[in-house]
């Protein structure tokens, strides 16, 4: 009954409002995307090349950002005839976007723009501009990406994800229950997961009995080692993706003991989305190539070996584009092809995305991914750093900002406290600037807790 289900959704109701309705082309990507990724190889490095060239003219005639950075550099577009040449193009950081956010929009679509923000992973959140289609598209790659781990649209799936902060309105609660029920979705608010009911998790995962769990990784192996801890049963489903941060080989063995199905690897961030997935065979995760570019960087320069500084271009996204944009991930490319035919890249591993848990006195642990969730759009925060030293308070240090006010400071102690009580105090500090690691990123959040 479900594979009816599934089919009818993927095939009749989906299609009928994403592409009638809402007049959206997610439906034509999708299955664009689904052919593209058995081309081979060579194929595929053409088509990127081709995309790519593209992008690159008409930010030369549409991105004053550009256009002026590569006539600095005496570059033109036509320049740029293989992946060496466009290896000599500057690369784009977060504080190049926040210092000329205005001068990356294309001029002939700023005014058409869709804004997010990203959660600050590095400790600082980024606002950024995307277009309809490429939103469109990120999310015909999400679909393909988890597809391979048997997250197909319309199959029985349990999130056990960061939950909404703030208060949502009725409207808007009404709609994401409406959109969980028709793709057959649940979530689970892992922010609010302590010691004291893990078992309310697991007896949630076990009435609702998902046919895919996914999840961030940190609140996935607290629960596994519970499960394996009380010896705990849970039902069981058909696999498991890890999502925020990468799947370590001996967290995964945790997962696989404690809930009794593979454990998949993804690599994202809010910028683009989906950038990497695992397939069946699991050894590496396969890089969307036809949809983004993707580099690692040693010293500026690219590497095929070892792990470098990744870099990313989206192929798509004409009204604010990212180009060589390094995000403060670090990644190493496969040197081997994978078996199951796919002729796109793979990273071995997605390596130094691990953001340290925060623990209290009544049991809780937060994930790292908390505080970017919850101070993402917090007015006039700058840049922020979440340290524990003691396991009964926590130590926030802020970069203000304009905008950030007496209600701004008010949202995030009542934010904190919804998920900790008073079972460990919140101390904030408005400092100047917060130092970097001798590795030269901002490390969100840090406990300093004896292991």
């Amino acid at each position: 009954m479900s594979t009816v289900y599934e089919n009818l959704l993927r095939r009749v109701v989906w299609p009928a409002y994403e592409g009638g309705l809402r007049r959206r082309d997610t439906p034509q990507h999708m299955h664009a995307y689904e052919r593209d990724q058995w081309l081979p190889p060579a194929r595929l490095e053409a088509l990127q090349m081709d995309r790519l060239r593209s992008l690159l003219d008409w930010c030369w005639h549409e991105v004053p950002y550009y256009r002026r950075r590569w006539t600095e550099i005496g570059m033109r577009p036509g320049d740029i005839r293989s992946m060496a040449d466009f290896a000599t193009l500057p690369v784009l950081t977060k504080a190049d976007i926040r210092h000329h956010a205005d001068e990356l929009k294309a001029r002939s679509l700023k005014d058409t723009l869709g804004y997010k923000a990203t959660g600050g992973s590095t400790g600082e959140p980024l606002r950024f501009g995307f277009t309809r289609e490429s939103n469109d598209r990120r999310v015909a790659v999400m679909w393909r990406g988890y597809g391979w781990a048997g997250s197909r649209m319309g199959r029985r799936t349990l999130f056990l994800w960061g939950g909404a902060v703030g208060s949502p309105s009725t409207a808007h609660r009404i709609k994401d229950r409406i959109y969980n029920a028709v793709f057959a979705r649940k979530l689970l608010d892992s922010f609010h997961m302590s010691e004291a009911n893990l078992a309310s998790y697991a007896e949630a995962i076990d009435a609702y009995k998902p046919e895919v769990l996914v999840g961030y990784v940190g609140p996935l192996v607290r629960l596994a080692e519970w499960l394996l801890a009380t010896g705990r049963h849970i039902a069981r489903p058909a696999s498991i993706i890890g999502a925020a941060e990468a799947l370590h080989p001996f967290q995964r063995e945790i997962i696989e003991r404690a809930f009794g199905a593979p454990a998949f690897n993804t690599y994202g961030c809010r910028e683009f989305m989906l950038i990497a997935s695992e397939c069946e065979h699991r050894d590496g995760l396969h890089v969307n190539a036809d949809h983004l570019v993707v580099e690692t960087l040693v010293d500026g320069h690219p590497v095929t070996h070892g792990s470098g500084e990744v870099a990313i271009t989206d192929l798509f996204n004409r009204g604010m584009p990212f180009i060589r944009y390094v995000n403060g991930d670090m990644a190493t490319h496969a040197e081997h092809r994978c078996p199951c035919g796919r002729g796109l890249p793979m990273l071995a591993s997605v390596d130094g995305r691990k953001l340290d848990a925060i623990r209290t006195p009544a049991g809780h642990v937060l994930p790292g991914e908390f505080f970017p969730h919850m101070l993402k759009d917090v007015p006039g925060l700058q840049r922020f750093q979440l340290v524990q030293r003691r396991l009964d308070r926590l130590d926030l240090s802020i970069v203000r900002g304009d905008g950030f006010d007496d209600a701004s400071l008010a949202y995030i102690r009542r934010e904190v406290g919804k998920v900790i009580g008073d079972s460990a105090e919140l101390h904030c500090h408005f400092v100047d600037d917060i130092p970097l690691t001798r590795s030269g990123k901002l490390r969100v959040t840090v406990s300093e807790l004896a292991s």
